[in-house]
């Protein structure tokens, strides 16, 4: 029966990554959408965060957040199916309009090309960027240590992300394409985004709303 289930997500997979979109904003919108996803301590409950950031006045301007049940077991390559149903709740909440989805997961630095990212972006149909604290799929080589350093993430000879060390002397971030974005595009959205920290501003809002609903659960 699992291994039927994943066949299931493999070919739904297989499929929304031939509708995966590559293009370039035409301009970095104003208003961008961060969003991540936790579990409660006794790993029972998904916990979905969505923020709305505004790039100009750099401030978030609206929080929500979504609480489901773990209805599946986590199989590494289809956490999109663990925590995806409770992520999109949670964006369906934002009331503000955004233009972009900046996403605490992997895009199409994956082994079939379709992270949490994408599977959320091509579901809605709008622009997205993964933004990953960590590599899940492909090589790279040393990323400088100087602030803005950057190197190729590659599966073979095709380049699935860019490893971006956002600060000098920090760990690398690792960015792929979610939808309709290229990966160009979605660098300097991921450094529009930042501060004085080494992750953009929405995805690390919507981990510390994270954190904050942990708290009272």
């Amino acid at each position: 029966m699992a291994s039927e289930r994943v066949e299931a997500w493999k070919a739904i997979q297989e499929q929304m990554r031939r509708q995966l979109i590559v293009k370039p904003l035409k301009t970095l919108p104003r208003y961008v959408a961060g969003c991540d996803v936790a579990f409660s301590r006794d790993k029972t409950r998904v916990i979905a965060a969505a923020v709305v950031y505004d790039r100009v006045e750099q401030t978030i301007i609206e929080k929500v957040h979504a609480i489901g049940p773990v209805e599946v077991p986590y199989i590494p390559g289809y956490l999109s199916f663990r925590e995806g149903p409770t992520l999109l709740k949670a964006i369906a909440k934002l009331e503000h309009p955004w233009g972009v989805l900046c996403c605490d997961g992997q895009g199409i630095a994956h082994p079939r090309r379709c992270g949490l990212a994408t599977h959320v972006a091509i579901t809605l149909d709008v622009p997205a960027v993964g933004v990953a604290k960590s590599r899940l799929f492909g090589t790279h080589g040393d990323v400088p240590e100087a602030e803005n350093a950057s190197v190729r993430l590659m599966d073979g000879d095709e380049q699935i992300g860019l490893v971006l060390r956002s600060k000098a002397n920090t760990r690398p971030l690792f960015i792929s394409i979610g939808h309709r974005i290229d990966l160009e595009s979605a660098c300097r959205l991921v450094l529009a985004c930042r501060t004085r920290y080494r992750f953009p501003e929405p995805t690390r809002q919507a981990d510390r709303e994270l954190a904050r609903i942990k708290l009272e659960l």
